[in-house]
């Protein structure tokens, strides 16, 4: 006896939003180089680190 195929997996749906009104990460200042609670001395280091070598 053979069983029936299984119907295949139903395709997901599609949402038609306007993605432009959801706010992403980039919309936000996280992530773009601030520091909480860092102090000149901190910067002055992290700027000395990050200089490149033709700028010495």
């Amino acid at each position: 006896m053979t069983s029936a195929p299984e119907p295949p997996a139903p395709k997901p749906a599609l949402i038609f939003d306007d993605p432009l009104d959801q706010q992403t990460s980039d919309d936000t200042d996280g992530g773009w180089g601030e520091r909480p609670g860092s102090d000149s001395a901190a910067d002055l280091k992290r700027f000395l680190d990050e200089k490149p070598p033709h700028h010495i």
